[in-house]
């Protein structure tokens, strides 16, 4: 399996301080050469080197940009004393910096760096945990390399913050056997996640946990769905957005966002197959995309939508699941899509959600479902709350067998 350090080898991270961040207290868009910085970066100078800057206000709101550094030392001609700082030009996403915003540098194995500018409590949250850094230890610079034991392989949940980074973390399956499938086409989702389960060990109640089952249909599935997009997108840029010897721009920008789409798309549509299948599996009844008050449309209700709608049936039977690979500010739709069921649950495959949030969810009567691989993301005090795949399973069995 890959590991972190195919992509980084040290990193070092710094909670902004206002004097940093504020650019009415400070115009020198330095930062002091820490002996974290000064490990990371070494003890040679180097001038205007190119540096990829990435801002994350979330995981939907992102951009980058290229800007110079400088890392130099300021007392250079002196014989006993040294002063290094890090130098950067100005540039779009560090003119966003706010006081308390989360930056990391990290070195690549080519020696290029990536500046990091998180303002998103979740994201700082997530990339963290990435790192293997602590909140309580960046007021000032502190950083590591990324090998031996802070190395990590590099599975579901590291994938997904190395893909809000924009760093496509997942290798080439087997192309042939989806070609073979499918052709050079993207196919229905539910179809493509049906093959998944086809090549993979389906499911067997008591023989393995629901939980390991999905993440492992899940990975599957979006190693062989990135597998086919490299190809067809491959294809796509060979034929080029040329026409009548113009460039054709917004060809090219369909394109683009058509991409983006199907992947946020996907995403979702493939946790709903892939949880119906193991729910079917399991043997407890369910009702999938079914309708309850005001047209509103949770993806599951236990037992059934008929139980629902039937005013006789004890509420306390009753069980309403969405499913949204993503939370974000999303979850509060599920609050308002079954009346009858006071308290809503809630599967996501995010990983690491800010406290402050799932703080938010639990006074809003909502309780988070994530596959249990999942809950080692998230912070010690918020684990004990968290419940698994394989704990829903057997909350929605005992109130279907009451």
């Amino acid at each position: 399996m890959t590991k972190l350090s195919s992509y980084f080898v040290n990193v070092v991270a710094k909670a902004l301080r206002a004097v940093e961040a504020d650019p009415a207290r400070s115009n020198q868009h330095e930062f002091n050469g820490t002996n974290a910085l000064k490990e990371a970066l070494g003890n040679e100078r180097f001038e205007q080197k190119t540096v990829r800057f990435i801002w994350l206000g979330s995981e939907e709101d992102a951009f980058d940009c290229e800007a110079f550094v400088t890392w130099y030392d300021a007392r250079e001609r002196h014989p006993t004393r040294s002063e290094w700082r890090l130098y950067f030009e100005s540039n779009p996403v560090m003119e966003l910096a706010l006081e308390g915003a989360l930056l990391l540098i990290a070195c690549m194995p080519n020696g290029e760096l990536v500046f990091i500018l998180a303002e998103d409590e979740t994201v700082q949250q997530q990339l963290l945990w990435l790192f293997d850094l602590h909140a309580q230890d960046i007021e000032g610079f502190s950083g590591h390399e990324i090998g031996g034991e802070r190395d990590k392989d590099l599975g579901f949940a590291e994938q997904w913050v190395l893909d809000v980074l924009g760093f496509d973390s997942v290798e080439d399956d087997d192309l042939g056997i989806i070609l073979e499938r499918f052709g050079s086409v993207f196919p229905r989702t539910s179809e493509f996640s049906a093959f998944v389960r086809e090549l993979e060990a389906p499911y067997v109640w008591e023989e393995e946990s629901a939980d390991d089952a999905l993440m492992r249909y899940l990975n599957r599935e979006e190693t062989l769905f990135r597998t086919l997009e490299r190809h067809l997108i491959d294809e796509r840029l060979r034929s080029g957005f040329v026409t009548s010897e113009e460039v054709d721009v917004e060809a090219f920008i369909s394109f683009s966002l058509s991409v983006q789409n199907r992947r946020k798309s996907r995403a979702g549509h493939a946790l709903e197959n892939h949880l119906a299948e193991i729910f079917r599996t399991s043997g407890i009844q369910f009702s999938h995309g079914a309708k309850t008050e005001g047209n509103k449309k949770p993806d599951f209700l236990f037992p059934t939508a008929e139980n629902y709608h039937d005013p006789e049936f004890p509420v306390e039977r009753l069980t309403l699941l969405g499913a949204k690979s993503s939370c974000k500010d999303r979850w509060r739709q599920v609050l308002s899509e079954g009346a009858r069921v006071p308290q809503k649950h809630l599967v996501t495959l995010q990983p690491s959600i800010s406290s402050s949030q799932t703080d938010e969810m639990r006074t809003s009567g909502l309780q988070l479902v994530l596959p249990r691989g999942l809950h080692q993301t998230y912070s010690a005090d918020q684990r004990p709350w968290l419940m698994a795949v394989e704990e829903f399973i057997a909350l929605a069995r005992a109130r279907e067998a009451s």
